[in-house]
């Protein structure tokens, strides 16, 4: 546009340096600027000509372009929703192994709280039975002394006899002590958790399955059964 400026502007001289007009000079000199106007009139046309043809393509374009994108955003969503869903499962999963391992070792502790405990009351009972043994031969020391012969006339008999009794009486109270109680179930009902039957006999006092005499007696240690009673029982 420049150069057609410049081209009419030359010839526009020119005409005049053979003419010798200089109102034609003047005249396009001012018709310089309605050209340039025209001229740019007429490419601002052209230019919206242009766009107005390219218009339809760019929107179809656009449009396709739009599509793809939310096509994209959509199966980005589903594969957010997808995962999300797994990641839920998981975390149901891992609580679930969570909670079962808390209530594992919540067995656990009281398991060894039990077991503890009972450390602490049955620890003593191999001591305890073998302890048994000496309180048997002082229950049959004792019992083997006729009562008829305990008196002055047997001064030491007598003596001896009073001293086994102090001392069985002394180690039961011990035994009471630390939670280990006699068990003489003389006339009672065979239980067979508590008693071990060694005979059975025809007794017509008592009803059947009563336990009619003790051999020897049994032992709880804290309502635990150490050593049941040897019994015999009525038919």
């Amino acid at each position: 546009m420049a150069s057609k400026q410049v081209k009419y502007l030359h010839t526009a001289r020119l005409i005049t340096l053979l003419t010798g007009n200089r109102n034609l000079w003047k005249n396009s000199w001012s018709a310089v600027p309605r050209l340039f106007s025209s001229e740019k009139s007429a490419e601002q046309q052209q230019q919206s000509q242009q766009l107005s043809e390219n218009s339809p393509a760019d929107t179809g374009t656009v449009g396709n372009n739009s599509i793809d994108q939310i096509k994209k955003l959509t199966q980005d969503l589903e594969d957010l929703s997808k995962e999300a869903e797994s990641l839920k499962e998981q975390n149901i999963q891992l609580l679930d192994k969570y909670r079962r391992s808390l209530a594992d070792s919540e067995n656990l502790r009281s398991r060894l709280s039990k077991q503890i405990a009972d450390a602490k009351l049955f620890g003593i009972q191999g001591f305890c039975k073998e302890l048994l043994e000496v309180a048997d031969i002082l229950g049959h020391a004792t019992n083997s002394v006729p009562q008829e012969e305990l008196t002055d006339k047997n001064p030491h008999l007598k003596s001896l006899y009073e001293g086994l009794s102090m001392t069985q009486a002394s180690l039961f109270q011990v035994f009471k002590r630390h939670g280990l109680e006699t068990m003489n179930p003389l006339k009672e009902k065979f239980d067979p958790n508590l008693h071990e039957a060694l005979f059975q006999k025809e007794d017509s006092s008592v009803d059947p399955n009563t336990i009619i005499e003790v051999t020897k007696l049994g032992y709880k240690l804290h309502n635990r059964v150490i050593r049941p009673a040897l019994v015999g029982v009525s038919k």
